[in-house]
């Protein structure tokens, strides 16, 4: 590790402030590199030569307040670890902008490996791929079953009308990204909002349940769930149809987009719907919506990068092909919904 200062922390008042919130924590002088892959906040691996932690804070320049996302994210993982689902242990939460520059928190370091492409699964062999997969889902059961008010979260959002929300919120975004004709994409957001399903009782939600942002461990078991950016308390399906989708879209050749798709050994969707199912005991008859507006929302997304690719605003490779892939996303969202 680097024994610098990487950009957006100060190891020296770091270590400061863990000596003075929790002393004997740290042994020796800090190190720390950014671990790259983070899409929005930035995260460092940090150690003292014998221990290691990570560190989380927001995106450099970011001007807007900010304590508020740091809170979230520290305050669900607090909840969460003394629970049977697999989050880092909580080390402390700095709203002191002092400190950092920006609120952060500080967590355990976590052993493990996230898995981001079809092409990492097949090194590991069918066996352990369908093992991973299936990990992945029966965690996603085991945090859909934590009681939000007995973990102390009965206030971390506002589950009532939260399916209308999420279809007005990724329409703003659509508009704020629009730089052309995408044909479809209007009829797919009608079409999701004219058949809203009725929500199940409302669970903590992910948001961006995926395989690349947990940690598997060498017995092929989920070890941490990461990136709770997103969550919030609301309908579960919607962290069940991201892992259908994402299991089965379309995939780039040098595009950076997650998929898993293709993996030997890689259940089929169905099999994934109906252990989640079994798990969870939820109707999961109307799941074809919730795919579909997966699909939705990444076309969102990947409209929005290919717009910002347009006005040279993205850094590294790939992103001169994301705009062709988002056609077929938008075509997978409405076939998928004729299923419904």
């Amino acid at each position: 590790m680097n024994a610098g200062n990487p950009p957006g922390l100060d190891l020296t008042r770091l270590r400061a402030h863990l000596d003075h919130e929790r002393p004997g924590l740290v042994g020796g002088p800090l190190s720390a590199e950014l671990i790259e892959g983070g899409r929005s906040n930035l995260t460092y691996a940090v150690t003292d030569g014998a221990s290691r932690w990570v560190v989380r804070r927001p995106p450099l320049g970011h001007v807007l307040a900010t304590a508020h996302d740091m809170r979230r994210e520290h305050r669900v993982i607090s909840a969460l670890y003394p629970t049977s689902v697999p989050v880092p242990e909580p080390v402390l939460l700095c709203e002191d902008e002092a400190v950092a520059g920006a609120p952060f928190y500080v967590m355990e370091f976590v052993e493990g490996l996230p898995y981001r492409t079809a092409e990492q699964l097949a090194a590991i062999g069918p066996e352990r791929t369908r093992g991973v997969v299936l990990s992945l889902v029966d965690t996603l059961v085991a945090l859909h079953s934590v009681d939000p008010a007995e973990v102390g979260l009965g206030d971390f959002g506002r589950p009532e009308g939260f399916l209308e929300r999420q279809l007005r919120r990724w329409g703003k975004q659509l508009e704020a990204s629009r730089s052309r004709e995408l044909p479809g994409i209007d009829e797919l957001h009608t079409r999701l909002a004219k058949t809203l399903p009725a929500s199940p009782a409302p669970t903590v939600v992910h948001g961006d349940y995926r395989l690349d942002n947990v940690l598997v461990g060498a017995d092929d078991r989920i070890k941490a769930i990461l990136d709770w950016e997103m969550s919030t308390l609301g309908d579960p399906l919607t962290d069940l149809g991201l892992i259908v989708m994402y299991s089965e879209h379309p995939t780039l050749d040098d595009a950076p987009i997650s998929s898993t798709q293709g993996a030997p050994g890689h259940p089929a969707t169905d099999e994934l719907i109906q252990r989640y199912a079994e798990g969870s005991g939820r109707d999961v008859g109307g799941i074809a919506w919730y795919t579909a507006f997966a699909y939705f929302k990444l076309a969102v997304i990947l409209e929005g990068i290919h717009y910002r690719f347009t006005l040279g605003q993205t850094l590294g490779t790939g992103f001169d092909r994301i705009g062709a892939i988002v056609p077929a996303f938008i075509d997978n969202g409405l076939t998928t919904l004729q299923e419904n």
